[in-house]
Parts: C-alpha cells; structure tokens; sequence
C-alpha cells in the first residue's frame, strides 16, 4: 500500500498529455511555463515533464498559481 501511494505521486506526464489535460495546444503550455504560470517541471534526462499530483493540485485550484503556492506550501 505504501509503494502504491509513493508510485501514484512520482507519476510524471509530458507536455503533450498536459496540454490534453488543460485542453491547450503543447507550444502554449511551454509559453506558461516560461512565464511562470504553471507548476514546476522535473527534468528526466533532456525531457522535461510534470508531477502528475502537482497538475491535480492545480486542476483543483482552478489554474490559480497564487492557490496552488499557498497549498503546495501548506502541504510541507
């Protein structure tokens, strides 16, 4: 049960399946995260890709950074 809860956090997704999720083109996901706008990203390698549990939290606060910070920050 452990294992199972750490493997669903350590999920990572890539632009692609991003922009699927926010319903956005990939090119305009990579634009809000030059500026800012989205979570933070992991660098595997040369990939670049998202903690699927952090897109959630983000999901859940409407897309809003200023909540997103609040909560990731709560949740430490």
């Amino acid at each position: 049960m452990k294992n199972e809860i750490a493997t669903q956090s350590c999920v990572l997704v890539s632009c692609k399946t991003l922009a699927k999720m926010l319903s956005i083109s990939p090119r305009t996901a990579w634009r809000l995260r030059s500026a800012g706008k989205l979570p933070k990203t992991v660098s595997v390698g040369s990939s670049i890709r998202w903690k699927m549990s952090d897109i959630e939290l983000f999901l859940q606060c409407n897309c809003d950074m200023q909540r997103f910070n609040a909560l990731k920050e709560a949740s430490k």
